[in-house]
Parts: structure tokens; sequence; C-alpha cells
């Protein structure tokens, strides 16, 4: 079924194809941790990154249309496991990948909660590729570059024939490539690990746990 879902999903457009070039070096920060960038939540306020000093963190970019949307259900699990602990998931719904998450910010606030029981927090509907991403985005890629799609998913030769038609040379770019890529911060604020949306979620909750518990 998350086959097919992904197979009538899946759609590339002139904005994907963008989505896939090299980054440019100049737009790098010099900004050493998390914790020295801003989100903006629903309501247009800015949320300070330091307010989860101290943490460990998992920022993942959604989508509500998607194949992999059922992550959320996954995610919330991990959350109600471990938010005691000292651990939050950073939510940054985009629409950039093959407009899979149309909605407004309530809305898709409203289906996570309604569909998955979400808890966790989620900010304003953002860019996190091209001239318009968000300067977290462009220095968390800075520091964990794209690695490959994990070769055991079965969803893995599918997204890999869709860029290949699109841009040959996309293995080379660290840009976001789909939905539900995450990347995993220690309480220090530095990047640690870059997941992308093809890694099974019970590696990805290992990981989190054993920096969660060290």
């Amino acid at each position: 079924m998350l086959l097919a879902c992904i197979v009538l999903t899946l759609g590339l457009s002139a904005q994907d194809a963008k989505v896939c070039r090299n980054n440019n070096p100049k737009n790098k920060t010099t900004m050493k941790t998390v914790y020295d960038f801003t989100l903006q939540d629903k309501r247009g306020n800015e949320v300070s990154l330091s307010e989860y000093k101290g943490k460990v963190l998992l920022i993942v970019n959604t989508a509500t249309g998607c194949g992999f949307t059922p992550q959320y259900e996954e995610l919330e699990a991990i959350y109600g496991k471990l938010k005691d602990k000292g651990f939050e998931i950073l939510d940054v719904p985009c629409n950039q990948f093959g407009n899979q998450a149309p909605g407004t910010d309530d809305e898709i606030a409203q289906f996570c909660r309604m569909k998955f029981g979400t808890d966790f927090p989620q900010f304003k509907k953002s860019e996190v590729n091209g001239d318009g991403e968000l300067p977290l985005y462009t220095w968390l890629k800075s520091e964990k570059g794209f690695e490959g799609f994990d070769a055991d998913n079965k969803l893995t030769p599918l997204l890999e024939q869709m860029f290949d038609k699109a841009n040959p040379d996309w293995r080379k770019s660290a840009d976001i490539k789909w939905n539900f890529t995450k990347f995993l911060i220690d309480r220090e604020g530095n990047v640690v690990s870059r997941f992308e949306p093809t890694k099974d979620m019970a590696k990805v909750e290992a990981e989190v746990e054993k920096l969660v518990n060290k």
C-alpha cells in the first residue's frame, strides 16, 4: 500500500528539478550551533532555537500528502517515549516536494493532530531548498550532506529513477531530496546525523535513544 501511495504521489515539477541543484558555497553560514537560528511558529512569531538548549532535537521537514506521511505516527511514538528525557521533535512542513503539503498552517496542524495525534512542536510551512530556504536549513545541509538513500528500502529505486531523469548530478547536491528528511542534534546544538526518508524508523529511534541516554 505504501508503495502504491508513493507511485501515485511522487511527481517531478520544475521546482523539484531546481531543488536538485548544487549548493552555492556563498550561501553557507558561519553560525556554529542550532541555537543561533530561529523558526517561525504557525502564527508567524519568531522562536529562538536557543529555547531548546540542552535537549536532543530531531528536525524534520514534513508533508501531509506523501507516501512517507505515516512516519508521523512513528515520530509521535518516539516523542512520547523520550520527551521526558529531554528530547524534542521540530516539525517544519514544506510544500517543495511534489506539492504534498498544500494546506494552510492551521489545516496542516489539524490534520496531524486528528490523524496521528501529534504533540511535538510544529512550525510555519517553509522552504528548505532554493533561494527562499530557511537559514537553518542552509546550515543543516552544510553540516551533513546527502549520502544516499537506504539500499534496503523498497522505495529507493523509485526515488533514484525519478531524480536520475531530472538531473544526473543530483547525488552531488547536499539539498533535501524529499519529505521527512531528518537531522539529529545533540545537547550541545551540533548536527550528529542526517536520515533520509528511506531510513528505517526503528534505526532512527535507536540513534535518537542512544543520544538521549548518553
